[in-house]
């Protein structure tokens, strides 16, 4: 478990679950403009077939060297500078999981997988 101690030691540890970072991380991300869906694996789209809701879908969250790294997996919709659309989910991410745990993120990498086109921007 990832932890993070914020109470005076007589009152014990409060450790956080590397999963809750991933649901706060796939939010956080999921609400930058430009975010079309983010990418899960083959487990998060049976999941999904099966009425599930996986708020972790998108998002791997790895300790390194008791450092947090976090991946998301993005759709930006086209037209969107990517650049930017990046950027504003790993600042996102990284100030959302702070916001909420007080834990610091060594680095969130942002992985454009796709780009959306709407059925509007195809010529004809």
């Amino acid at each position: 478990m990832i932890g993070t101690q914020t109470q005076p030691k007589e009152l014990g540890q409060i450790e956080v679950a590397p999963e809750v970072l991933g649901v706060i991380a796939g939010i956080a991300a999921s609400d930058v403009d430009g975010v079309v869906e983010m990418h899960g694996t083959f487990y998060n789209a049976l999941a999904e077939k099966f009425g599930r809701v996986n708020y972790t879908k998108g998002v791997k969250i790895d300790m390194i060297n008791d450092a947090i790294v976090v991946d998301v997996y993005i759709t930006v919709s086209y037209g969107k500078a990517l650049p930017l659309v990046a950027e504003k989910v790993q600042e996102n991410v990284q100030s959302t999981i702070f916001t909420m745990t007080n834990l610091d993120i060594r680095e969130v990498n942002v992985h454009v997988i796709d780009v959306q086109i709407a059925k509007h921007d195809i010529g004809h």
